[in-house]
């Protein structure tokens, strides 16, 4: 909102308002909560899970590995200390030298989504690239999730979304 607008909710008396100076598209991008008249609207946030397996540059692979092949994935995410995803471990990168680190051996820059991206179009693409699943990172690179395409394709549907236990960790 404007400073004008912020000024003007204070003199309302509402007690904490802010400046937002980035703006709403920042803002949804950011996944951050919504209003409006498209609020209700699905996102890929709301149907993003977190149980992906995760580890840092230094990891090494027959570690990380191991923690894959207890997960529902045959991935990892590489991601910085604070969360910031750097690379994705695939199956070429999960069976090199367990001695390697998966800074040596993670593909680059794997391709992610916005929190506010639609579904819809999201769905056609996944299905076009032959996608499961995507990462979904805020405009700094942040991991805030997974969206798995058998939720999307279930969302767009009109079918259940995945519950909580579905998010969980097996």
């Amino acid at each position: 909102m404007s400073p004008r607008a912020a000024c003007r909710l204070e003199t309302l008396g509402f007690p904490d308002v802010s400046d937002y100076v980035a703006g709403k598209a920042d803002w949804l991008a950011h996944g951050l909560p919504r209003e409006g008249e498209k609020a209700a609207e699905p996102r890929a946030i709301d149907l993003a899970v977190e149980d992906v397996v995760t580890c840092g540059l230094d990891d090494r692979v027959g570690e990380v590995r191991e923690r894959v092949s207890a997960s529902r994935y045959d991935f990892a995410f590489v991601v910085s200390a604070n969360r910031v995803l750097l690379g994705r471990l695939g199956h070429p990168a999960l069976e090199a030298d367990p001695r390697l680190t998966a800074g040596a051996v993670m593909e680059p820059g794997p391709s992610t989504i916005r929190p506010d991206s639609t579904l819809e179009p999201l769905a056609d693409r996944m299905r076009s690239s032959h996608m499961t699943t995507l990462p979904i990172t805020d405009p700094e690179g942040l991991l805030l999730g997974v969206i798995r395409r058998k939720d999307l394709e279930a969302a767009v549907s009109g079918g259940p979304a995945p519950g909580v236990a579905d998010c969980m960790l097996p």
